[in-house]
């Protein structure tokens, strides 16, 4: 499978140095980091008030009216995935409920680097909203042409949501800060508080940065490069598919472009179409980079089950079908992020304004990973109310696998509640009451 020549693996070394730099240096080292790479000196980095008032009174207004579209369908989309609670009465007396609990904080990662991505703050910021979260800190890197803060825009979006915690934080910094927070310090401006879930996409020192911390954070995915593969049979445009390669491709030189075809007549002209494309793209240079690395390629199959068979092993983070009954085939694709089925589903709807999430697993990880959604920042809390009679019916199995166990205890815990000849009841726990929601 063509993937990208460096792996997480081996940035780990220097990212977890950069980690471990955070947690001993505090707000001193951020400073550090942000000037050796960003170019940029703050003591703190937290964004003052009047910065993210100025960037939201200077929006364009066409931008200002896109982002409130891309804002209202990712609302949609967010809210209809909450999960309902479950309860379950296995016996008279015995009762189960599952209920869903947002997290407490969480801290959402925005990149900067060779492009602006408000439309990652809509992706970020809206499904935690939607999960009930009360907490919410943005980080994105410090821009120098922009003060040494994040990019306006950014800025902006963050204000149209209502959040106002963001900090000029970037790479694996920002995610060692969010992760163990940083105490305050006199002078510096105030602590950073750490949170309980760390999502967003990122470069590889991001991606690699998130999966050190997992285990003490909760994190989305490893969404790091963008990736996009499309399945195509004689049928597809050429010209179509060379456009959604080439504008996956610009967002990075490390971008990877994979198109699956079992025509060669298709692969021929993709190609011819992909040199007129990139020749006049406004990154043509980075669209090169991307397209030519081992990261990129076209893959030719036998048939559209080899093709379904390849999709699956790659894993693709944006996967598009462009077939014969696209929606059929969509349905047998078992490994992506995203699919976008058929010639009007093109991947920059997904990163805009399909309300669908954009922050999706790269790298493979889409073959046990999902996209950032809504029980992403969400807790399953199971409650067990079983009653005297509930409990006393199940107690002889209880007590024997204890005994297969070897953990005695566990079933003297259960006989210690049927003493011999006391019959008299302990106090229930208000079996039937109302459940949660």
């Amino acid at each position: 499978m063509p993937r990208a020549a460096a792996d997480a693996g081996s940035a780990e070394p220097a990212v977890q140095a950069i980690i471990d730099e955070v947690r001993a240096g505090g707000f001193a080292a951020l400073r550090s980091l942000a000037l050796r790479f960003d170019g940029v000196d703050r003591e703190h980095p937290r964004v003052p008030r009047d910065v993210i008032d100025a960037a939201t009174d200077a929006l364009d207004d066409d931008v200002r009216t896109a982002l409130q579209e891309a804002i209202r369908r990712a609302r949609l989309f967010a809210e209809a995935q909450l999960p309902q609670a479950v309860d379950v009465e296995l016996a008279p007396g015995a009762r189960l409920t599952q209920t869903w609990v947002a997290v407490d904080r969480v801290g959402l990662y925005v990149p900067g680097g060779l492009a602006v991505y408000p439309s990652s703050v809509v992706m970020n910021v809206v499904p935690a909203q939607a999960a009930g979260v009360g907490s919410i800190a943005l980080a994105s890197p410090p821009q120098q042409e922009h003060g040494g803060w994040p990019h306006p825009v950014i800025l902006a979006a963050a204000s149209m949501l209502g959040v106002t915690e963001v900090y000029a934080m970037g790479g694996a910094q920002a995610v060692a800060a969010l992760a163990h927070g940083i105490e305050d310090e006199p002078g510096a401006g105030g602590r950073i508080d750490p949170v309980d879930v760390i999502t967003g996409p990122g470069n590889v020192f991001v991606a690699t940065a998130k999966r050190l911390v997992r285990g003490r954070v909760g994190i989305d995915s490893e969404a790091g490069t963008t990736e996009i593969a499309i399945l195509a049979d004689a049928s597809a445009d050429a010209d179509l598919v060379a456009a959604d390669l080439v504008s996956q491709a610009e967002h990075d030189p490390q971008a990877a472009s994979v198109l699956v075809t079992d025509s060669v007549e298709l692969a021929a002209a993709v190609r011819a179409a992909l040199h007129s494309r990139v020749a006049r793209t406004r990154h043509a240079e980075r669209v090169r980079t991307a397209l030519s690395g081992p990261q990129s390629g076209v893959l030719l199959v036998d048939d559209l089950e080899a093709g379904i068979a390849v999709c699956d092993a790659y894993a693709a983070e944006h996967l598009e079908i462009h077939t014969l009954d696209a929606g059929l085939v969509a349905r047998r694709i078992r490994n992506a992020g995203a699919i976008f089925i058929g010639a009007y589903s093109p991947v920059s709807l997904g990163d805009y304004c399909a309300g669908s999430n954009h922050v999706l697993p790269t790298g493979g990880t889409a073959a046990f990973a999902s996209g950032l959604n809504v029980t992403t920042f969400l807790r399953a809390v199971q409650l067990i109310d079983y009653d005297r009679a509930a409990l006393q019916e199940v107690s002889s199995s209880i007590i024997t696998l204890a005994e297969a166990e070897n953990l005695p205890a566990h079933g003297e815990a259960v006989s210690a509640r049927f003493r011999a000849g006391d019959d008299e009841a302990l106090p229930e726990t208000g079996t039937g009451a109302e459940r949660p929601r």
